[in-house]
């Protein structure tokens, strides 16, 4: 295949002694552009094929659909009902729930590719979401190197700048060219900036006029919300429900932005029922599916794109005695995960966990919720090694983003193949933001 090809003939270049390919990657440490990130790269791109990238993400655009319709699938529309099945409840049920709408599918999809098709492991839907900027503008680096460039001309290979489909969608949203403000929970941007202002530049160089700021930098004109003076048309969500659901002065800000989306003088993007559906047991009630409640060519399309996935909780336990032991019987190709926790924190790997620590987490995770799901190994990325030149195989994690028009982009986070059980910025210090490229499509 072309992309097999391509990553063949990348590796060979780049190990050759004084490689100009091989210093492309310099183009990207020095991107302006990418430097408030602050994170680490990988010395490569990644190649996948674009036929196949692009009918994932139809795959993927129809699961979404599915996976919002599961309050009105499995529950009567009650999104109470929903919210507790997945282990969401109280204050904060009730705040993801808000303002009771079906949200945009909007976001990040994290997916392995296994060497045959692409997994879903985790959506990611919502605003909240970050990474936009670097899908586009860690390629758009890459082209700037001249060996790199013709290199990508003779092999085929193209990529898909996501700045520019958010900055589409957000004129849709807006009916024209609208004022944005992204929006973090109160004290978040000190932490925060360098994932945030990236994506606010990147909207800027699409044209649309944006700011950056926290709740509490938002204020009301003449009835309308502002910042640094503009009047804003969009909200853009950067924080999440965890973010102010303890915070009396913070929800009062973001109820401000509440009653302003419901009645028409500003829209919410996204509003935090998106918080709702990214929980982890989702995943377990498409995979776990009620055969009344999907069609033959949609339980096909489940059972295709997520691998094996449950709901490990109390009432899950009682309506499936048997799950606990099949869980510890199939320890080695499990993989545990807190339903409340993200960035891959309190991730347990079956493989390399013993079998008491097993049980033992197996047990805990029953008495709140998590969900247990199959492996997905995913297929070797050779990354050549800056020092030695040596080959060494390294997995991806490939971000998937979309808009509510479909496949919007693609970039992918990298850990050595010894360290790769949890591929986790926060949580994994080996890991590595990767440019992704794929094949032209030919007819």
């Amino acid at each position: 295949m072309r992309w097999e090809r391509a990553t063949r003939a990348y590796l060979t270049a780049a190990a050759e002694p004084g490689s100009r390919l091989g210093q492309a990657v310099a183009q990207v440490r020095n991107a302006a552009s990418l430097a408030a990130w602050g994170g680490e790269f990988l010395n490569r791109p990644l190649f996948v094929d674009g036929a196949e990238m692009r009918a994932f993400g139809d795959d993927l655009h129809g699961l979404l659909g599915l996976l919002l319709s599961l309050p009105e699938r499995l529950f009567d529309g009650d999104l109470e009902r929903f919210g507790a099945a997945v282990g969401v409840d109280g204050e904060r049920g009730a705040l993801m729930r808000r303002l009771g709408v079906t949200p945009p599918s909007v976001g990040r999809a994290d997916v392995y590719h296994d060497g045959d098709a692409y997994r879903l492991l985790e959506f990611g839907i919502g605003s909240d979401h970050g990474g936009w900027d670097r899908s586009g503008e860690v390629p758009r680096a890459f082209l700037r190197d001249r060996a790199f460039a013709a290199f990508a001309e003779e092999h085929g290979l193209d990529y898909t700048y996501s700045p520019a489909e958010l900055a589409r969608e957000l004129r849709r949203l807006a009916g024209g060219d609208p004022v944005v403000a992204l929006v973090e929970g109160p004290g978040a941007l000190a932490e925060l900036n360098g994932a945030w202002q990236p994506v606010r530049d990147a909207l800027r160089g699409c044209g649309i006029r944006c700011h950056l700021g926290e709740l509490g930098d938002l204020s009301v004109r003449d009835g309308r919300l502002s910042i640094e003076g503009d009047r804003v048309d969009v909200v853009y969500r950067c924080f999440d429900t965890d973010q102010i659901v303890d915070d009396p002065d913070a929800l009062a800000l973001a109820e401000r932005i509440f009653k302003m989306h419901e009645t028409g003088d500003v829209v919410l993007w996204t509003p935090l029922e998106t918080n709702l559906f990214v929980e982890k047991g989702c995943l377990a009630l498409l995979s776990d599916h009620d055969p009344a409640a999907f069609s033959a060519g949609e339980r096909a399309l489940i059972d295709r794109v997520i691998p094996w996935t449950r709901l490990l909780s109390e009432p899950s336990l009682r309506a499936d005695p048997d799950l606990l032991d099949r869980c510890r019987a199939e320890r080695e190709r499990l993989i545990l995960k807190p339903a409340g926790l993200f960035g891959g924190h309190g991730v347990v790997p079956g493989w390399e966990t013993p079998e008491d620590e097993w049980d033992e987490a197996l047990r805990a995770s029953a008495s709140t919720t998590a969900i247990v799901q199959r492996r997905v190994v995913p297929r070797t990325e050779l990354v050549v090694d800056e020092t030695t030149g040596e080959q060494l195989p390294w997995h991806a994690v490939y971000g998937f983003y979309y808009t509510p028009t479909g496949f919007a982009g693609i970039h992918a986070r990298v850990a050595p193949i010894e360290r790769s059980a949890v591929i986790g910025l926060t949580t994994n210090g080996s890991v590595r933001s990767a440019g992704v490229f794929h094949t032209r499509e030919t007819s």
